[in-house]
């Protein structure tokens, strides 16, 4: 079957992709204690790379106040090059190109983590989920402004370790997120106020960093932005002001890349609203940026759906894990042999770094259709899923 996802995908900037296929950021725990890269890493990637048209990494943080967790990749300093070199070099197997994702997770760290400095955000509202968040300090003008320089300087550095391109993930409720969100940003100042003064923080990050790209990239170079539509507590985002966002940055922004745990939900909020959300987003992006779609795609079929429904390229996250060889195994109609469950007992031989198996087992169980699992799957269809920073206590 000629499946459209395998043809070819060319962004706006000239950047190639040889499929539509995307793997999405995912968290492996997996980086020394500073961020450095480590070669468990680079060994996950490589086992990945040569199927999707584009790999998208984990998260790096940009400056040392947004490190959100232990074993996080880090971007903030120029001695983090020569590791994030390795990695782009692994994900560039068979042509893939490489993405960095970058982020600072503002209020969603801890002191422990931070060792010992309190967490920052917008303003001094503590995180709903979960119940348990720490309190995090205000931001004063000075330190968002050099947040903004640490975004562009760290996407200096994704160029000079040969990425082509980086993500910014305003997703999952982190600091792009926050200034964004009517809940954990009540500033009076220019960084805050209304639906516009909110977005102040996310444009002047663009701003700053499509400086860089145009200074030091010497060719075409990524930009997307991950957004998630909707939050779930009152006062937060909802789906319209998202689109609303979109709206703003859809011709400053390479793509746009949604974060969902189903392609095909609808809003969370407004069960009267049974249009996808994906369809939503894509009437706003179409003619303007590329849409990556994203949600329990596992078969072929889910991803040319997803592609029906708007989508301009298709990003799978668990089931690359389950099944490194996806695309290969599609492309020669070997479609039969793909796994969409996984053993505890084949992680080691799926490349997949210890520590990592250990939060997949544990807070991310429920998601990865795990063969020992008795309890049924979870449908995120109209639920929050854990890796949309959404954390329930086990």
């Amino acid at each position: 079957m000629a499946y459209q996802f395998l043809n070819g995908f060319k962004f706006d900037n000239g950047v190639q992709l040889k499929n539509r296929v995307v793997m999405s950021p995912m968290t492996t725990m997996t980086s020394f204690y500073n961020g450095m890269v480590t070669t468990d890493e680079v060994n996950y990637y490589a086992s990945r790379a040569g199927g999707p048209g584009m790999i998208i990494t984990g998260v790096a943080n940009v400056s040392a106040s947004g490190k959100g967790f232990e074993g996080e990749l880090s971007v903030a300093e120029d001695a983090m090059i020569p590791g994030l070199a390795r990695v782009a070099r692994a994900l560039h197997k068979n042509g893939t190109k490489a993405v960095l994702q970058i982020f600072h997770a503002g209020r969603k760290s801890t002191t422990k983590v931070l060792r010992g400095d309190q967490p920052v955000s917008a303003s001094a509202v503590a995180a709903v989920y979960p119940p348990d968040s720490e309190t995090p300090r205000a931001l004063t003008n000075e330190e968002i402004e050099q947040i903004i320089v640490d975004f562009g300087e760290a996407t200096r550095r994704a160029i000079a370790a040969g990425f082509d391109g980086v993500e910014l993930h305003g997703a999952n409720t982190y600091l792009l997120q926050q200034f964004f969100s009517p809940n954990s940003n009540q500033r009076t100042d220019k960084w805050g106020g209304d639906r516009d003064g909110r977005m102040t923080f996310a444009k002047a990050v663009i701003a700053s960093v499509k400086a860089a790209i145009s200074k030091y990239a010497q060719g075409p170079f990524l930009l997307g932005y991950r957004i998630s539509p909707e939050e779930i507590e009152t006062p937060g985002i909802r789906l319209a002001d998202s689109l609303y966002f979109v709206d703003q940055i859809r011709d400053e922004v390479s793509y746009v890349h949604t974060s969902m745990g189903s392609y095909k939900r609808t809003s969370l909020n407004d069960k009267t609203d049974t249009t996808p959300i994906l369809a939503q987003f894509a009437a706003h992006t179409k003619g303007h940026t590329t849409l990556l779609g994203i949600g329990s795609v596992e078969q072929p079929a889910d991803a040319e759906a997803a592609l029906a429904g708007g989508a301009d390229l298709i990003a799978m996250g668990r089931e690359f894990l389950r099944e490194p060889q996806w695309v290969q195994k599609v492309a020669r109609g070997d479609e039969a042999s793909i796994r969409t469950q996984i053993s505890p007992a084949d992680m080691d031989e799926l490349s997949i770094p210890s520590v990592m198996q250990v939060y997949l087992t544990t807070s991310f169980k429920s998601v990865m259709h795990f063969t020992t699992d008795t309890d049924k799957a979870e449908n995120y269809t109209e639920q929050l899923a854990p890796m949309e920073g959404f954390e329930k206590k086990l």
